[in-house]
Parts: C-alpha cells; structure tokens; sequence
C-alpha cells in the first residue's frame, strides 16, 4: 500500500498475555492475524439410553453400524474457512469415522434432510477420508475453505461403516433440532430418506478462522439456555435470539455458544457433567474464548431438600462454586458474567417451595452485589418475573410448567441482555497507551515536517489498539501534548508499535532511511494516595525491518509490570531522511 503525503498515520499497539493455558497463548500470540473461534458448539454429555438413535440404528453390537448420520448447525460467526470438532469423549470404545461431507442446506433451513449439491465439501482428517476416534479423545477435521454467514445453518453428514460398539456415545440430547439417518454411505447425496430423530451426536463444534478481533462468547447453563420450551428447527433459544440483536446492532465479531444442557447442575453430574468439573473444557479452553456467562443453579436449588439446613449448605456451595469458576476465567484473561436465577414458584411445579426460594434470593442477591467479582451482571429473574409475585414468572413469559420460559420469555431475555457489556471489555487483554509522535519527512533537499499533535480517537480492535490522529499540521514539531487514556487492569508482556510512513508514488521506498531520536515509555502506577512512576520503561526499544513503508518498533518493558496500569505515556520522534534517486 502506498500512503500519500495528506495520509493520516494510523498506529496499531499489539500487546499479547500471559495465561494460565498455554494454548490460549499461542493463540493469542498467532502472528498471523487470524486465530480458531468458536461458531456452534454443543454441551457433550453421555446420551442416555432413551435418547440413542431409533430403531434400525440402535441395539445389536454397534450403533449407527452402516449408517449415515446428517445433522445442521447454527453459526454464529461468519468465515471464509471453518473445520468440524467430532468427539468420543464419553464413548467407551473407538470411533470409526469412514467419510464425512459438509454443505449447506436445501433452502437454508436447519434440521431438513436435503442439501444444495453444489456446494458440497469431503472433510478430511490429516489428508484422509476418515479417521479412528479413540475413547475419551476429540478430533478436528482439516480446515475446509467454506464461506459461512452468521445466523445460516451448515450440514455435516458422516457414515459409521462400523458404527460405535457398544451402547455409550457421545451427543446433545437437547438439540431440538432434527438429525437424520440412513442406511449405506449417503454424504454425497443430495437427500436422505430414513429416520429422524432430535438429538445431535459427536459433533461438538464449528470453528472459524476469523482475525484477531474476532472472539467467542461462552453461555454455561442448564435447560432454560439449552431451549426446553423453544420450537424444534427454529433456533429460537435465547442466546440464539441474542445473536440476531447483536448482528443487527452491529456486533459481528463475537460469537454465541450454548454450552448448556437440560437438568445440569454446578455441585454434581446428573444430565451431563457438573458445571464444577466441566467449565474448563466447556469455556476456559475454547477456542478464542473471551466472554464466559454463568447462569445456571436452579436444578442445584430444585433439587435437594427442602429443610432450611440443605437448602443453606446448596446456597453457600453455589456461591462458593461461581467464585471458583470467576477466580479461574479470570487468571485467563477472560470476562466473566453472572446471570441471576430466573423464578420457579407455581402450582404444580416440583420446585415450588419457600425455603428453595430463600436459596434462589440469596444467590442472586449475592449475584448482584459488588462481592461476586464479576465483570457484569444480566439481571435474567427481574426479566422474566412476575413484578406482582417475583417468585414466579410473567404469565406471558411462563412456558406452562412454570420454570421454563415459552418463546415470548426467550425473545424478552434477549431484548433485555445488555449488549454494550462487550464494548466494555472488548479490549480486555489489552493496555492502552497515550503517546506522541513527531514525523519529519526530508524529500528531495526539502524539509516538510508533519506533527501529529493530539491522540483522540481510540477505537479499540482486540487484541490491539487502532489509533487514529485527530488533527494532522504542516509546521515545525510543537510540544507534546499526550492524550490521558486509562489503561484497562492488565499485566503488561509484549507492546509492538508499527507506524506506516507516508511516501509519496514518486520516491522509491527503498531510499528511505529512518532515524530513532528518542522513544520514551513512561508506565505510572497508582499506589495508595500517591503517584508512582517506575523508569524502568524509558528508552528501552528495538528497531525491526518490515516491507515496502511499514516501520516496526518494538517495546519490551520489564516482565514485571505492575498489574494495574493508571495512565501510560510514552513521546516518540522519528526522522525519515531519503537520499535524491539520480535521474538516468
């Protein structure tokens, strides 16, 4: 790209941290500018016997033995290039992938059994056509270029020459989403004509290649998110319905993941895994994971007793529970969210109860207190309750059972969830710095100096920083005047400065010579009742060489830094002196 001389300077800060995972590291320092994020993905959970696949497809040695299995899914993220996560993580013996396709459905629409054959993908598996999942292990197909929207439905099919032996899978009972099977290899074929069920098995994920700012947003919950009371093939769960406000308010680089499941709990396994021994592989180590929301706990309450002694052990072991789970997204850089329990009082509903209800008030009363810790609180309860009875649910919201909403409860929760809380924390694990730069250009035995004089507009791009100038003047370097921008509570690591000089068509990058006069990081910390500036900062750079008009400088500050950055300034003068080309 060639920058004219009228150009404003555009300064990206890229700052990578540390993390307790070593792959959300490497992630985070991908130089490539792109990174896998999360698009669809499903809570995996043992399927239990009732909701194995019909009859023919069940029973006998194996499941799905000479079966193809064609399932949709909803994505999040829009990609020019996705891949497929199959798991075997509750299987009891090896999964025996022999083919498996992805496409787009017949007319877009999620669970029908017809795909648009021309756009049609075989998925491979480290270049081969299938793959052997052993127990307890996931697999990721190779990366497919196939463009992908936010909001459309893919389908991937997959046949099992074998099957699964056995009769424990891996799958998502509450898909409410309609699969289908067929007898004989049909991942090809443009319709499948067997059974049908609604329940999802061993796909667990679609990830994108999306760039840096582009992140996943995870939901930790139990029916109420996973859709119990939603309509089947619609896709109108709420964080679904929360995905269609975020899309049409702009929102389009974070995705929405349902890792929820109907009759989860925090303190003990039941339908699925306990929130407690599951949030890791469920939010902290997914892919480009950076928002985790916490709403879950009614099945823990609704549960166990109802003497006031239980109920006070759930209450506080709950609280407990969501502090552990903040604590650790935390030391992963993530922002985490609360969501308060949404009401369960009614005739005939088994959780109806005054002392269940005192556990309900305590823990979201402890939700929505400065105590918890966490980032932001989605007040869900005063959402959907009764303002009358708060102890029970809106009768236009209340799905007829009165513990899960109906559709007009799932669309009032997402019209109701504030959206501005990602902008809040969209540069999470970024440092903001406020600096100025003198750019003196001598062309041809002219002087032109440029003074880029004041640093306004921030519009932050995680996990960087784009910084535009707000005035640029033809006059001599003036003195600084840095704009103050508080930084966000970080530990400092790796900061990169790259600075396009604008040159101009008729001179030759290559003649370009740049000289360092000074560069200053001033990083000033905030003790108790004084102002504390460390100098371990200053004049502490390294000068990289990038193509064509990009100069690259890199600041290491100590290892060190404090991890509450109040302010940091940093004044940088850079001369570009080129030497006349001789005319031939």
């Amino acid at each position: 790209m060639i920058f004219k001389p009228s150009s404003l300077l555009p300064v990206l800060l890229w700052l990578g941290s540390c993390t307790a995972y070593p792959h959300l590291e490497t992630r985070q320092t991908n130089t490539t500018g792109y990174h896998w994020v999360d698009t669809w993905t499903s809570m995996p959970q043992l399927v239990e016997p009732d909701n194995l696949p019909p009859a023919p497809f069940r029973g006998g040695s194996a499941i799905l033995s000479d079966a193809t299995l064609r399932q949709t899914f909803h994505i999040s993220l829009s990609s020019e290039r996705i891949r497929i996560q199959f798991s075997n993580t509750f299987g009891t013996t090896d999964l025996p992938i022999a083919s498996a396709s992805l496409a787009l459905p017949l007319g877009g629409k999620a669970g029908v059994k017809d795909i648009q054959p021309s756009l049609l993908a075989g998925l491979t598996f480290n270049g081969s056509s299938s793959v052997t999942i052993q127990r307890g292990k996931t697999v990721y197909s190779d990366p497919v270029d196939f463009a992908v929207k936010a909001q459309s439905i893919i389908t991937v099919s997959m046949y099992l020459a074998k099957g699964q032996a056995g009769s424990s899978i891996t799958g998502h009972p509450g898909s409410r989403t309609t699969s289908w099977m067929q007898a004989g290899n049909k991942v090809n074929a443009s319709s499948v004509m067997g059974t049908s069920t609604k329940h999802w098995y061993f796909a667990t994920a679609v990830e994108a290649w999306a760039p840096k700012n582009a992140s996943a947003f995870i939901i930790l919950g139990d029916s109420i998110t996973d859709g119990r009371g939603s309509d089947d093939d619609m896709n109108n769960r709420w964080p679904d319905l929360l995905l269609a406000k975020m899309v049409k308010s702009g929102i389009t680089n974070i995705s929405v993941n349902n890792q929820a499941a109907g009759g989860n709990r925090v303190l003990a396994d039941g339908l699925g895994p306990s929130l407690i021994s599951r949030y890791t592989r469920d939010a902290i180590t997914q892919s480009g994971v950076k928002y985790v929301l916490l709403f879950i706990g009614v099945n823990d309450i609704g549960s166990a007793s109802t003497d006031s002694g239980t109920q006070t052990q759930i209450s506080n072991s709950l609280i407990s529970a969501f502090k552990t789970i903040i604590t650790d997204c935390k030391k992963n850089k993530l922002a985490v969210f609360g969501a308060t329990i949404t009401p369960f009082g009614g005739s005939g509903q088994s959780y109806s109860n005054p002392e269940r209800e005192k556990s309900r008030k305590k823990v979201n009363d402890w939700i929505l207190g400065k105590e918890a810790g966490f980032d932001a609180v989605v007040d869900f309860a005063k959402i959907v309750a009764d303002p009358n009875n708060p102890s029970q649910l809106k009768s236009t919201y209340d799905g007829g059972d009165h513990l899960h909403p109906n559709g007009a409860g799932y669309q009032a929760m997402a019209e109701g969830f504030p959206i501005e809380i990602f902008k809040k924390f969209e540069g999470a694990a970024v440092v903001a710095f406020v600096f100025q730069l003198q750019v003196q250009l001598i062309l041809l035995q002219h002087t032109t100096s440029k003074t880029i004089d004041d640093y306004t507009d921030l519009t932050p791009i995680a996990p960087a920083f784009y910084v535009s100038p707000r005035a640029l003047q033809t006059s001599l370097p003036t003195p600084a005047h840095p704009y103050s921008y508080p930084a966000i509570h970080a530990q400092l690591y790796y900061i990169t400065i790259l600075i396009p000089i604008p040159i101009p068509e008729s001179h030759p990058p290559q003649s370009l010579q740049v000289n360092i006069e000074s560069i200053g990081l001033c990083m000033v910390t905030r003790g108790v009742g004084q102002t504390q500036v460390n100098p371990k900062y200053h004049n502490s750079f390294q000068l990289h060489t990038l193509p064509t008009n990009l100069l690259s400088i890199g600041i290491y500050p100590h290892r060190t830094a404090p991890r509450r950055i109040a302010y940091c300034t940093a004044k940088t003068r850079l001369r570009t002196r080129r030497t006349p080309v001789a005319s031939k």
